[in-house]
């Protein structure tokens, strides 16, 4: 695809990292250096670890941004990405999402995740999420779907959909800015319309009917993964109703094929909500059952290409990951960074048409996702205007969510 920078340009302008009260200023300033603390107390770190994370943490808030060591396996490929031209940079004068996914390939490389030794691919963000996975919140949802699968099959797949789009508040990044912790329930009651009511809250662009009409044709459908634990559980819900009641021939995971953004989704992630299910009992091991029979089968494939953890837009994407989802009858892309990826992370006007913000994706394509940063498009302009002239939190405050489809 023809864009391969996130600066410059003719369109909406880059959200940068620096702006004064700015969302990205905020977890450039505040939820870095807090996840910093959170990782030193994951695991008995080394001296040398933890003195590896204090030098990360006295960089990103008083120093400027430093290279990759030459030794790095990912140094060149970095450098492609604009390392070199953004060293001695600092860090708030960066484009946010370049800023925010270098930050996680150096707190990786700080804590020995891919470096030779007894830490080599130790998920620092493990613990988080198996708490998480393993919560009271958890064993609720997947009751719940006792309850669903005995509903009508239009209020079922709806409630479905709207599990897995609410279901992304249950991000460990998005806690950490959260006022008092963790967020509240995620998505509520099967079925449920939206977050609780009132200003700004709720589905605030809905697309669905066109999504099922794409779905109900499908043959292969690939579907973007972003959160592990509690937000994977209903995603694969999701997954298991496309293949076994909507006729989708197959279906292909994608997830990232290394820790990135504190709670997204890895194959061992994928694993661990599979057993998981399988082990809740009900509607839920039989769900965790089929999937596990399709991914033997070969109807569900999981992958994890390189470019899923890259600080660029789709639209920088490299040719073999547009041949994959060129071959997808409809891309389901879930969750707030996947968004930002998708439409560039820049400052569109929110009632900006959806399809000119994504611009030429090789496939049909669909978002779900609940708003939790500045990159909004796609609304009814009088929706827009209402939600602006109640200020700019609700872009960031997880209680509004789009469908929204393009092709």
């Amino acid at each position: 695809m023809a864009e391969t920078s996130l600066d410059g340009g003719d369109r909406a302008p880059v959200v940068m990292g620096g702006e004064p009260g700015s969302y990205a200023r905020s977890v450039l300033t505040e939820r870095h250096p807090a996840l910093i603390s959170r990782v030193r107390d994951a695991h008995p770190y080394t001296p040398a670890q933890r003195g590896r994370l204090d030098l990360l943490l006295e960089e990103i808030t008083s120093g400027k941004v430093q290279p990759l060591r030459p030794e790095a396996h990912d140094r060149a490929v970095w450098e492609s990405w604009g390392m070199d031209e953004r060293t001695g940079v600092p860090w708030t004068a960066l484009p946010f999402l370049w800023a925010e996914s270098y930050f996680y390939r150096r707190l990786l490389g700080a804590v020995g995740y891919f470096a030779p030794g007894p830490w080599q691919g130790v998920d620092p963000f493990e613990p988080s999420k198996t708490s998480e996975l393993r919560s009271s919140d958890a064993d609720e949802e997947m009751q719940a779907l006792d309850t669903v699968a005995l509903l009508p099959s239009e209020e079922r797949d709806r409630a479905l959909l709207l599990s897995a789009l609410w279901g992304n508040r249950a991000d460990l990044g998005f806690a950490l800015s959260e006022r008092g912790g963790a967020p509240e329930s995620a998505h509520g009651a099967p079925g449920q319309r939206g977050a609780p009511g009132g200003a700004g809250e709720g589905l605030v662009a809905d697309e669905s009917g066109r999504l099922w009409e794409l779905l109900g044709d499908a043959e292969r459908v690939c579907f973007v993964a972003d959160n592990a634990a509690r937000e994977l559980l209903p995603d694969l819900a999701l997954i298991d109703l496309l293949l076994t009641s909507r006729r989708v021939g197959s279906v292909v995971l994608h997830v990232k094929p290394h820790p990135y953004f504190v709670s997204d989704a890895t194959m061992a992630d994928v694993l661990a909500a599979l057993r998981r299910l399988r082990e809740a009992g009900g509607e839920a091991a039989a769900c965790g059952g089929r999937l596990r029979e399709a991914m033997r089968d070969g109807s569900l494939a999981v992958r994890a290409h390189p470019f899923s953890c890259a600080p660029l837009p789709y639209s920088a994407m490299p040719e073999d990951l547009e041949a994959d989802f060129a071959a997808s009858s409809l891309t389901v892309l879930k969750g707030d960074l996947n968004y930002r990826r998708l439409v560039g992370d820049r400052w569109w006007d929110p009632a900006t048409p959806f399809a000119e913000a994504v611009g030429g994706f090789p496939s049909p394509v669909a978002a779900l996702r609940t708003v939790k940063s500045d990159t909004v498009t796609g609304l009814d302009p009088v929706v827009a205007a209402e939600l602006e002239a109640g200020g700019i939190g609700w872009r960031t405050s997880g209680r509004c969510a789009v469908v929204q489809v393009a092709g």
